[in-house]
């Protein structure tokens, strides 16, 4: 299995959001943070916001906040809704030519591999992805005034 940038990122700007707290946050100043593509973020921001899962305020005194608590967010949720294809072999999907389909016991099998993937993730929510080591993230993703490695 094999999450995609996309999905990635999406973690990426909501961990970011929850560490900032109820600190706005701009496409820029994530950008920079992770070292990634300011027009690939927005594609990204512009998703998770239409999806409900941050809010973006205009403005001068804009920004970017989540807009459900970490507790809320489950990891399952947020993959199944980023994820544009989850089907991890041609047999999956509708345009399925393979001809050894009706004998073949490979789909099922991933099936319920991702079926259980996903289940795990559904256990984990954004404030576990956090938990004790948040005063680690602020200083490496360097919200605060120490140096990223203290």
């Amino acid at each position: 299995m094999h999450l995609t940038r996309f999905t990635d990122y999406s973690l990426r700007v909501l961990i970011y959001l929850a560490v900032k707290g109820e600190q706005r946050s701009t496409i820029t100043e994530i950008a920079e943070r992770f070292d990634i593509s300011r027009n690939h973020l927005m594609k990204v921001v512009q998703d998770l916001n239409h999806r409900g899962y941050i809010t973006s305020i205009r403005g001068k005194n804009g920004g970017l906040l989540l807009k459900r608590a970490p507790e809320t967010i489950p990891l399952g949720e947020l993959v199944r809704d980023t994820e544009r294809d989850l089907h991890l072999v041609e047999c999956f999907g509708d345009d399925n030519e393979c001809v050894i389909t009706p004998a073949c016991r490979l789909k099922p099998i991933l099936a319920e591999a991702l079926a259980a993937f996903l289940a795990v993730l559904d256990h984990y929510t954004l404030a576990d992805l956090l938990g004790p080591q948040r005063p680690r993230l602020v200083r490496l993703l360097q919200l605060d005034d120490a140096p990223p490695d203290a």
